[in-house]
């Protein structure tokens, strides 16, 4: 089972990731940890990419397609995977399925987590206030101007790349607003293969 899952900060990808990733027993690949653990472990691509990241550059699209690649090498991404925060463009949507071909693979489901930007926010700012109130430390992107930001920079990638699934027929919506549970039971029967 190969997936993507779509959707701004604080949709419930990652939520809803560890739950598909305990379902299925295959990996969640997340492309900010995957470029951290290059780095430190001192890989060909990982020393490639902490020079751009030094420089305080964006890791080029050719360089996080080869740290995808490598990721989707190793064995326990043999049954699957679940991608999160990859692809953000339809570039890299191509990449991707450019890299899959070459291995005679496709992607089973790309889901998209629809949510209403005000409703989120007041989400992400819920969430907020929860950690403070608990003395848990609270996230640097949970504040309303970074959200806009990041809903903007979403909303202006991901139409086109949803276009782009959409129209290979792999694209599912889910109402990404309801309860996680709900959340769930609309996913599952999504990947019955």
């Amino acid at each position: 089972m190969r997936i993507v899952l779509l959707g701004p900060q604080g949709a419930g990808k990652g939520t809803q990731a560890a739950r598909l990733a305990e379902r299925f027993g295959i990996p969640t690949l997340s492309t900010g940890d995957m470029l951290r653990a290059a780095v430190l472990a001192g890989t060909p691509v990982g020393l490639k990419a902490k020079e751009t990241m030094d420089r305080g550059e964006l890791v080029s699209d050719e360089l996080v397609v080869e740290i995808i690649s490598d990721r989707i090498g190793k064995s326990d991404a043999k049954r699957g995977f679940i991608l999160d925060g990859f692809p953000r463009t339809v570039a890299q949507a191509g990449a991707l399925d450019a890299l899959l071909a070459q291995s005679g693979l496709e992607l089973d489901a790309v889901i998209e987590f629809k949510v209403d930007e005000d409703t989120l926010l007041a989400r992400i700012l819920g969430r907020a206030r929860e950690a403070e109130t608990g003395g848990i430390p609270i996230r640097n992107d949970d504040n309303a101007e970074t959200f806009r930001t990041r809903f903007d920079a979403y909303r202006k990638q991901s139409a086109p790349l949803s276009a782009y699934y959409a129209n290979k027929g792999s694209l599912r919506t889910v109402d990404g607003l309801q309860p996680r549970d709900d959340v769930t039971r609309q996913i599952f029967p999504l990947l019955v293969c």
